[in-house]
Parts: structure tokens; C-alpha cells; sequence
């Protein structure tokens, strides 16, 4: 029985987010105002028949996709929602489940760091895939379970305010997401975020 513990679209890919996953994909290399799918199960190995499945059936390509031996990670995307859909449709009667079985999300950590110190900013910086921390400016620290949601989280923070996404981990047990700016646009971005997350319906999650 395969658990579904992300399943969700991204109607239209930010620069940034879009941007980051070019940055670290292994695969066909996603544009800005495309759409997404976010693909999150267990056992990672069932993740090879899923992009089997979709890519057979639907005109959309893989950015990533990542075999873990418990989580399997897959994003999807195409200019056409349509086909996406159509490959989020037949990926779900592939695994015999319905949206609806996906886990909802739940943001495990959210913090929120004002003028951070040169001294951090240099260690964020050397681990992040994205744009830099800079000296002064406020820090977001997301932690979100299941992983997969990390990357929408991402993406309606860029949408909501003028921030930079420093760094999106959106495979494992948890996912996480660091954003810096300004004081008044990450609050506005962190708020954005618990929103967006909220909204997403699913199986009650207790975080395992």
C-alpha cells in the first residue's frame, strides 16, 4: 500500500522558486509561470512507477525526481494546467487513491530572526542553493511535515511579498525553507505561508 503524503499543484512557478529548482533538478529544467505538481510517497521505490506512469500518459516533464528508501519525491510541470492535472489524475488511479488521502500539512517549526548578525549570515549562505542573507536583514526558518509542501511554501512567499528564497529542502522527513528580507515583507511572507498551508485538505497528520 503506498502512502500519499504530498500531493499538490502550484498554479503559476515564481521566479525564484522556479529559479531554485532549475538550481538543484537533475532533470528537464522548469520556467517561471509554468505549473507545477508536487508529488510526495512511501516507499521511495514507487516513486519510479508514478513518473512512469505520468509521463506516458501526459505531455508534462520531471524536474526532480528523488528515490529514497522510505520517501520518493517527484515535481511535474508544463505551461498547460490541463495536462498537468491530467498527470496528477492518472498518477492517483495509478496508486488506486484520491487527493484526498494526502497528508495535510503541518508547519512543525516557523521563526522568525530580525537583524541577523554578518557572522550567521556568512554560515546560511554557504549552504544555501538560492539567493544570499544579508547582514541586517530578517531570517525565516520554516520546518513543514510531509517535505513535499516545502516547495508551494516557497513559492507563495515569493508571491506574497519581496522576499529571497535562500534555501528549499522539499525531500525527507521534513521540509524546510529559508527565506531573508525585510522585516515587514517576512512577516508578510511567514503569514502567506501558514495560510496557504492551512488551506491544503487531506488525512490528519500527526508529524511521524
Amino acid at each position: 500500500m503506498v502512502d500519499l503524503r504530498t500531493f499538490t499543484y502550484i498554479d503559476i512557478l515564481q521566479p525564484q522558486t522556479a529559479s531554485f529548482i532549475a538550481t538543484v533538478a537533475s532533470g528537464f529544467l522548469p520556467q517561471e509561470e509554468q505549473s507545477a505538481l508536487i508529488v510526495e510517497i512511501a516507499p521511495g521505490m514507487d516513486i519510479n512507477r508514478v513518473t512512469d506512469i505520468a509521463l506516458k500518459r501526459t505531455s508534462t516533464r520531471p524536474g526532480m525526481m528523488i528515490v529514497e528508501r522510505s520517501f520518493g519525491f517527484l515535481e511535474l510541470h508544463s505551461f498547460d494546467q490541463g495536462d498537468l492535472r491530467a498527470a496528477g489524475d492518472v498518477i492517483l488511479e495509478e496508486l488506486s487513491l484520491t487527493e484526498q488521502d494526502r497528508l495535510k500539512p503541518v508547519i512543525r517549526t516557523q521563526q522568525i530572526l530580525t537583524g541577523v548578525d554578518a557572522h550567521q549570515t556568512m554560515l546560511v549562505n554557504r549552504m544555501r542553493h538560492g539567493n544570499f542573507l544579508l547582514k541586517g536583514e530578517s531570517f525565516l526558518i520554516l520546518e513543514v511535515h510531509p517535505a513535499g509542501y516545502a516547495m508551494i511554501a516557497a513559492n507563495e512567499a515569493e508571491k506574497a511579498a519581496p522576499i529571497n528564497v535562500l534555501e528549499v529542502r522539499a525531500f525527507g522527513s521534513y521540509g524546510r525553507v529559508y527565506l531573508g528580507g525585510g522585516d515587514a515583507e517576512i512577516v508578510a511572507a511567514s503569514e502567506a505561508v501558514a495560510a496557504a498551508l492551512s488551506s491544503i485538505e487531506g488525512r490528519e497528520n500527526a508529524g511521524k
